[in-house]
């Protein structure tokens, strides 16, 4: 059976050849236009006049679009909240769209777009934390607390008290392949053409904007050079924006930013601030914590809600709280509309809490692993069974043995003692060491997007194509979902072909997000497969007078009778029968159910598990650091494919690690984005990875009836670069007797200063 093979992904020949596609690579009609924005260069202000003459008049341009133009909906949020396309009289931060240039080259609507006489009258942005926060700048109207137990008097009769707070930055996309969009005007409607992770949104949001039925608009994405969420909502501005413009000047127009131009249009990973106190009895056991989580999300909602309440149902991490209180302040700015990033806030929630555990070791004096482990939620069959701040019982937790053994293979007791002494006879050069755990829920927490679709054709020469509502954006979802319907059907991989998602083929998709592509496409996909299935043994069973349930699809053969006939044999008869070789399948996640309001309900299916222990050096004099080792083992139940599996946990770390070290997202005190480009944005090289880098997967079924008892593992893995910065935290405390306060991302100007507080000098 091929599910649970290391095949490889289904582009991989096309991607080391630099033959896939993407969608900059489309031919396109020799009469398209190409479009750009016309950016604010105020963070917040009225618009007093707009001259777009010089615009009109730059060579190339054949038309210039403002908000009035726009024929229906000027919206382009994925919240109930409008986002305006192109602004309406005001700007809300510093580079969003004002205008919409149609010219006949890309350079030429980027030289035009520059050209705009446009007059503010400026008031005074809201850009920081602190100053939303003076303003009572908020969505939602105020801070949203969710709570379990008397949170004050644990605290109040508590041995052992951390309390303290925390900066973590915002993370830049930084996917290979930019935004980019290309609508074809049709007869009655419009194709688009985008680099998405949600076309049914692009779907709607175009629909909207010309005033279309849905089926007027049909979306199709064959792969994208990378998404990580940043291609969930920010996609939406360039789909309508070159249907408008399609349907306009009936030409097809297509549209892709510059670098510059992505970064600073485009929305970022929240940056937080975390302030915590959290307290444990004589033994170490935790008694309470209470967090207030203070996320920058922008101007606009975009997806800030759920992914503030994603922060808040990860705030316990892996332990358990008996009383947990965590307060989050959704803070309106004039930056960029903070939008979805791997981990949607989980990273966030996550690090808060691991942070407050290592001061908290720090104050009792406990070894931070020995500390995580007596805080653990307890084995599966441990009675009574414990749950979450938010009422979902955890009876799937696997930390305790993944930790034993991964404690086990990388030799983390002896390498920390090893460590310790090398700091003692090393003034200059300190290195530390950590183990983090991840516990991350699956599932999306808007109940109803809990849904897939699929669509499994059979072809009269025995060849099937395959469809489903999932995208494809490096991770391997497309190979994954070959692997299902060719272990479902008995067929090699190679006679299934994946064809581009398509909204007219798999309407009413949710986004690839959530960690669920797999989860959800791969239950359709099956029970698609299950029906065509059916419908050949129920066929050859009465051709051979036999049990349907003993015909047996394996090794692209079929079994019945005692006989064995070539699969495409049995397709070809069944064909000549008059039976149906098309079959479409679905998949509405089961158990969940979600009170957001409340903060109290089911709102994953299960967990998904993993560890990792890393070792980084420091340069006490510069900040200067590395990741020296790193080992993983992770939890992807029954992996579907482990080498696809493996990559994902490796790509994850590094971009973790990267979030945490690295990258580091600067505004000057206009509200412009100074670092655009990647001369300017470091995200991890080749040469950041760690030198030694084991990764392992941890074999255990998922308990919940998942796609052959798969797990996710597209996004828990971020959560396992969180061990890169706790270890850079011990090497910073390793430099003297004071709490380091190392603060994210720990850059050298960080690290360094986070040596000076442990040295007492600051």
């Amino acid at each position: 059976m091929s599910v649970g093979k290391p095949l490889p992904h289904d582009s991989a020949r096309l991607h080391v050849t630099g033959q896939a596609r993407y969608l900059d690579d489309i031919p396109c009609p020799a009469d398209t236009l190409h479009l750009a924005f016309g950016l604010s260069t105020e963070a917040s202000a009225t618009i007093t006049a707009l001259d777009l003459d010089p615009v009109r008049q730059s060579p190339g341009v054949v038309a210039v679009f403002t908000a009035a133009d726009l024929p229906h909906a000027n919206d382009a949020s994925p919240a109930p909240e409008p986002e305006p396309v192109l602004a309406e009289g005001t700007v809300h931060y510093l580079g969003q769209p004002v205008f919409l240039v149609a010219a006949t080259s890309h350079r030429a609507a980027r030289i035009a777009a520059r050209k705009a006489g446009i007059t503010y009258a400026p008031k005074e942005p809201i850009l920081t934390i602190d100053q939303a926060l003076a303003a009572e700048s908020w969505f939602e109207g105020g801070p949203v607390t969710w709570a379990r137990g008397d949170v004050d008097t644990a605290l109040a009769t508590a041995v052992h008290i951390a309390e303290g707070a925390f900066e973590m930055g915002g993370q830049e996309h930084f996917y290979l392949e930019g935004q980019a969009a290309l609508a074809l005007p049709g007869e009655e409607g419009v194709t688009v053409h985008c680099s998405t992770q949600h076309p049914s949104e692009i779907q709607h949001k175009v629909a909207h904007a010309l005033g279309l039925a849905f089926h007027d608009v049909r979306v199709e994405m064959r792969r994208m050079g990378g998404g990580f969420g940043g291609k969930e909502s920010q996609g939406n501005h360039l789909a309508i924006a070159c249907a408008v413009a399609a349907r306009a000047t009936g030409r097809p127009c297509k549209m892709r930013y510059d670098r510059d131009d992505d970064m600073t249009i485009t929305g970022k990973r929240h940056d937080f601030r975390i302030r915590y106190r959290i307290g444990a009895d004589a033994d170490g056991k935790l008694v309470g914590a209470d967090f207030v989580q203070l996320a920058r999300c922008g101007w606009a909602p975009d997806l800030s809600l759920p992914v503030c309440d994603r922060a808040m149902l990860h705030a316990d991490s892996s332990y358990f709280v008996p009383a947990l209180r965590i307060e989050s302040h959704r803070l309106r700015t004039n930056t960029q509309s903070a939008t979805a990033f791997r981990g949607f806030g989980g990273p966030q929630g996550m690090l808060g809490m691991e942070r407050a555990m290592d001061h908290l070791a720090r104050v009792i004096g406990l070894e931070p692993a020995e500390l995580r482990r007596r805080n653990f939620y307890v084995h599966p069959g441990s009675a009574p069974v414990q749950t979450t701040h938010y009422g979902q019982e955890v009876d799937d937790f696997q930390l305790h043995e993944m930790i034993e053994a991964l404690q086990k293979s990388s030799n983390y007791v002896a390498r920390k003692a090893e460590i310790a002494d090398w700091n003692s006879t090393n003034p200059t050069l300190k290195r530390g060491i950590a183990l983090s755990p991840v516990k991350f829920g699956i599932s999306f927490t808007l109940t109803h997007l809990n849904q897939a679709g699929a669509l499994v054709q059979i072809y009269s020469d025995g060849s099937i194509a395959l469809n489903h509502g999932g995208t494809e954006m490096g991770q391997g979802l497309h190979r994954k979902m070959v692997q299902v319907a060719s272990a479902v059907l008995g067929v090699a991989p190679e006679t299934v072909r994946i064809t581009a998602t398509d909204t007219a083929k798999v309407p009413n998709t949710s986004a690839t997000a959530a960690s669920s592509g797999a989860d959800m496409n791969g239950m359709a996909v099956k029970a698609a497969c299950e029906t065509l299935r059916g419908r050949l043994a129920d066929f050859l069973a009465a051709r051979e007078g036999c049990a349907p349930e003993t015909v047996i699809f394996e090794g692209d053969a079929v079994q019945a009778a005692g006989k064995s006939w070539p699969f495409a044999e049995v397709i070809s008869a069944a064909y000549q029968a008059r039976i149906s070789l098309s079959a479409t399948g679905f998949y509405a996640t089961p158990k969940i159910s979600w009170d957001r309001v409340a903060g109290r309900g089911r709102p994953f299916l299960y967990f998904a598990y993993g560890a990792a222990v890393t070792e980084v050096v420091i340069d006490t004099l510069t900040g200067e650091n590395r990741i020296l080792r790193a080992d993983i083992l992770h939890d992807a139940g029954a992996s579907l494919n482990p080498a696809l599996d493996i990559g994902q946990v490796e790509g994850a770390y590094v971009q973790g690690a990267g979030w945490l070290t690295t990258e580091e997202l600067v505004w000057d005190d206009k509200g412009r984005l100074m670092t655009h480009a990647p001369s300017t944005y470091k995200i991890p090289a080749c040469s950041d990875r760690p030198r030694i880098f084991n990764v392992a997967l941890h074999d255990a079924p998922n308990r919940e009836d998942t796609i052959f008892r798969s797990k996710a593992v597209g996004e828990p893995p971020f959560m396992l670069g969180i061990s890169a910065f706790l270890a850079l935290g011990e090497a910073c405390a390793a430099c003297g007797p004071h709490w380091p306060d190392l603060q994210a991302p720990a850059t050298p100007e960080a690290v360094l200063a986070a040596v000076h507080r442990a040295e007492g000098r600051t």
